[in-house]
């Protein structure tokens, strides 16, 4: 896919790997339109990326995504990716929480239906692009589950599941592509109650999203996970021999 002269939506990209995303499409040529919950966070955000436009909004409500989607489709008719970051994690073990359930509903609310939800509203608005494309933002816990992120690690194991259904549906569509990244741990806020300080840089992602869209790679696996998907992939080549 091209890489630059692109209009790309970003979901929480005020922050953590959504800004770092958006500073290297924005470095490419490319025309930026980040979205955040909180509306100081979102306009400091737009101080580090000259020309870019902010949308307010929290994506887990369902009434905001439909706003930002006709927004999208009325003002920014020149749209042509969607990179969905937007998450929510708990940290948290089972044996120690007797509310699971509700962490549970926030984080498969955030991280699962709302990106379902928004995809919907916009896969007809891409369709219609020479080029368009759909990134979803996965993760390491893809390829197993961890003691300490047990509900999170789950609704990115449905994410996944998601991701591959809706390329498999457009994959008669040559001017859509669907992507999915896979970062290990990152140092950004979100993730430092479990852990990020000895995380990855965003910016990796950034570079590494940037290199699967120039060469049509549609699964990135960033970091570590590639020795990963490099072990999987061989699995899976060896079973259909």
């Amino acid at each position: 896919m091209q890489t630059t002269g692109n209009t790309v939506f970003i979901t929480g990209g005020s922050a953590g790997i959504g800004l770092a995303i958006a500073k290297k499409l924005i470095a490419e040529g490319n025309t930026i339109i980040i979205n955040g919950r909180n509306e100081a966070r979102l306009q400091n955000a737009l101080k580090e990326l000259p020309g870019a436009i902010g949308i307010q909004g929290d994506f887990a409500l369902e009434e905001d995504r439909i706003r930002i989607a006709e927004d999208l489709k009325n003002n920014h008719p020149d749209l042509n990716i969607i990179i969905n970051n937007a998450g929510a994690a708990f940290g948290y073990l089972l044996s120690e929480t007797t509310n699971a359930h509700e962490k549970a509903k926030i984080e498969m609310n955030v991280n699962y239906i709302a990106i379902i939800h928004f995809t919907e509203l916009m896969i007809p608005h891409l369709l219609q692009k020479k080029a368009a494309a759909v990134v979803n933002i996965s993760s390491l816990a893809v390829y197993g589950s961890h003691k300490f992120l047990p509900t999170y690690c789950a609704t990115k194991a449905a994410l996944h599941s998601y991701t591959v259904a809706l390329r498999y549906t457009y994959e008669e569509q040559k001017n859509i592509q669907i992507y999915e990244v896979y970062p290990p741990t990152v140092n950004t806020e979100f993730s430092a109650e479990v852990g990020g300080a000895n995380g990855i840089p965003a910016s990796e992602v950034a570079d590494e999203l940037f290199w699967g869209l120039e060469k049509d790679q549609f699964d990135i696996p960033v970091g570590e996970v590639k020795k990963y998907a490099a072990a999987i992939g061989e699995a899976m080549a060896k079973l259909a021999q």
